[in-house]
């Protein structure tokens, strides 16, 4: 039987393999990294945005796990994808990112405090303080989203 098992995963890898290599746009590589970054954030402050109002039971643990998430994706370092060149291609990011990009990494720096400020506040299980904490998070990414990302793509 352990032998079955050893075929049917040396058999599904590289379909796997194949599945993941397909989110990545190999003519843009850093868009995709942007996008790949962004869709992960989106993938963790959702649920707890559901939470918050009411369309789903609030649970704090879950909301706390969600937090530590989202705190663990924003350390992640996407400065790098903001490179010279990046700005092209099928991006939302607005022109004015490589135009202020102290400004834009000051906003970045303002998200990962407020995550790493919201992981600790729904820890104590507090659904009014996390409530809160949540809402402000969510300002540091509106400060953001308002200045330099498009509804469209761009390009």
């Amino acid at each position: 039987m352990k032998q079955f098992r050893k075929i049917g995963l040396l058999m599904i890898l590289p379909l796997v393999s194949i599945q993941l290599d397909a989110h990545v746009e190999q003519s843009q590589p850093m868009q995709s990294l942007r996008q790949s970054y962004y869709a992960l954030v989106a993938m963790s402050f959702g649920p707890m945005g559901n939470m918050v109002k009411g369309k789903i039971d609030w649970d704090s643990e879950l909301f706390s796990d969600w937090a530590e998430d989202l705190d663990n994706v924003a350390r992640y370092n996407i400065e790098r994808a903001f490179v010279e060149g990046a700005e092209r291609g099928r991006t939302r990011a607005k022109p004015e990112i490589w135009l202020n990009m102290k400004d834009f990494e000051s906003k970045l720096n303002d998200f990962r405090a407020a995550t790493s400020k919201l992981a600790e506040t729904a820890k104590n299980r507090d659904k009014d303080a996390s409530r809160a904490q949540f809402i402000a998070t969510g300002g540091t990414c509106k400060a953001c989203h308002d200045e330099y990302k498009s509804r469209d793509y761009l390009y």
